[in-house]
C-alpha cells in the first residue's frame, strides 16, 4: 500500500516541485503484478519490471532505489542495494532494531553511498513550521511536556499468520508501524537532545504480538513526554491525536491521522487562575494554521531526497543516520521493558 502512494506522489504534478521523477524499475515477485502497478500508480511512465530485486539493483539507470518492503525486510533489503552501489530511502521503521540500522550506514559508508530513513512526516510543511515555531520563536515559551497518541484498528486474530501485522519475522507490532509516529512528535516538541532518555515502559500482547505501548520519557533537563499507541482501536478522525506544553501556552495538533497531520492551534496561556480546573475553551486565544493536502503528502520527501542526491550528499538534514539511530535505540529499550523480541535477536 505504503509503495503505491509512494509512486502516485513521485508522479504528480504540483506547483512548485524542482525535480521530475521518472519510474525506471519496479521489483516484484510477479511480472503481471508489477505491469499492473506500474499501469495503475504510475501509467504515463515506462519502468522495467523485474521479477527479482537484484535486477532493480544491477540497473544503471537508476539512482535511487525505494524500498517500502514490511520492516522485517529492511536489513536484507538496503544491504544488498548498497552492496550493489544504490542510494537507497528505505521506509521507517527502519530496521528491527539499532544493531541492524548501524550496519547499514556503516554499509553505506564504506560505499560511498546515500542512505535515508523514509519518515515522511519530518518532511511535511507542517512539522517544519511547527519546529520552527517552537524553538526558534517559542510560540508557547519553553516546552516541557508532551503527549502523542496513534490508535489504528486491526483485528489481529482474524488476519493469516502470514499477514505482516502477525508475523513476527516482518517486525509485526505497533510499536514499529505506528508507534515510531507518536515518538516523532515528541522528538519534535521536546527537541533533539542527544542523550537518551529515561524510559518507563509497557506494552500488551495478543496472538504473540505486541499490540499497545505505552512509554514514559524522562529527559535529563527535565521534560517528559508520553507516548502511546495501538491497534485494537481507531482513533477519531480529524481530532487531536498530540498536545504540547510549554511555559507561555500550549500545542493542539489534529489531522487525519498522526501520520497524516492537517493543522495546529497554539493556545496563549490565561493569566490568573481558574474558577475551575480549566479556563473555557472561548476565553481562550488561539491561532490555527491550516496546511492544504497535495497528494499523499510523500512529495516532500521525495523531493527532498532526490535533492540531497544530486547535490552530493550522503545523508539527509531531515532525518540523519543518528536521529534513525537514535529513534531505533529508544524502540529498542521499549521493547525490552515490554517484552516484545523479534527473531534473530
Amino acid at each position: 500500500m505504503i509503495a503505491s502512494w509512494f509512486v502516485q506522489d513521485l508522479v504528480l504534478d504540483w506547483d512548485g516541485k524542482k525535480v521530475n521523477h521518472i519510474i525506471q524499475a519496479i521489483g516484484t515477485s510477479n511480472i503481471q503484478k508489477g505491469n499492473d502497478f506500474a499501469k495503475t500508480y504510475c501509467p504515463n511512465h515506462t519502468p522495467t519490471v523485474y521479477d527479482t530485486y537484484e535486477q532493480v539493483y544491477r540497473d544503471t539507470n537508476v539512482d535511487i532505489v525505494y524500498i517500502g518492503t514490511p520492516h522485517g525486510f529492511h536489513y536484507r533489503d538496503c544491504m544488498e542495494a548498497i552492496q550493489a552501489g544504490k542510494n537507497v530511502l528505505c521506509e521507517k521503521s527502519f530496521t528491527i532494531n539499532s544493531k541492524q540500522a548501524r550496519e547499514i550506514f556503516t554499509a553505506a559508508r564504506e560505499k560511498n553511498v546515500y542512505v535515508a530513513e523514509a519518515m515522511w512526516l519530518r518532511h511535511r510543511p507542517l512539522y517544519v513550521e511547527l519546529k520552527r515555531l517552537l524553538h526558534e520563536e517559542k510560540v508557547i515559551g519553553d516546552v516541557f511536556r508532551a503527549f502523542a497518541d496513534f490508535a489504528s484498528g486491526v483485528d489481529i486474530a482474524s488476519l493469516p499468520v502470514t499477514s505482516r501485522y502477525r508475523d513476527l519475522t516482518l517486525g509485526a507490532g505497533s510499536l514499529l508501524d505506528i508507534g515510531v509516529y507518536s515518538l516523532t512528535w515528541l522528538r519534535l516538541a521536546l527537541g533533539e537532545e542527544i542523550k537518551l532518555p529515561q524510559i518507563v515502559a509497557q506494552q500488551a500482547h495478543e496472538e504473540g504480538i505486541e499490540v499497545t505501548t505505552s512509554a514514559i520519557l524522562q529527559y535529563a533537563s527535565g521534560k517528559q513526554g508520553i507516548s502511546t499507541c495501538t491497534t485494537k482501536a481507531l482513533g477519531a478522525p480529524g481530532e487531536v491525536f498530540a498536545v504540547i506544553h510549554g511555559t507561555d501556552g500550549y500545542v493542539e495538533i489534529e489531522g487525519r491521522t498522526p501520520s497524516a497531520p492537517e493543522s495546529f492551534t497554539v493556545w496563549k496561556k490565561q493569566s490568573g487562575n481558574p474558577d475551575r480546573a480549566y479556563f473555557p475553551r472561548e476565553a481562550c486565544q488561539g491561532r490555527r494554521y491550516d496546511f492544504p493536502k497535495l497528494g499523499r503528502g510523500f512529495v516532500y520527501e521525495a523531493e527532498n531526497t532526490a535533492l540531497d542526491v544530486l547535490e552530493g550528499r550522503k545523508e539527509s538534514n531531515i532525518m540523519p543516520w543518528d536521529e534513525t539511530v537514535y529513534m531505533m535505540d529508544v524502540m529498542d529499550e521499549i521493547r525490552r521493558q515490554g517484552g516484545t523480541c523479534y527473531p534473530g535477536e
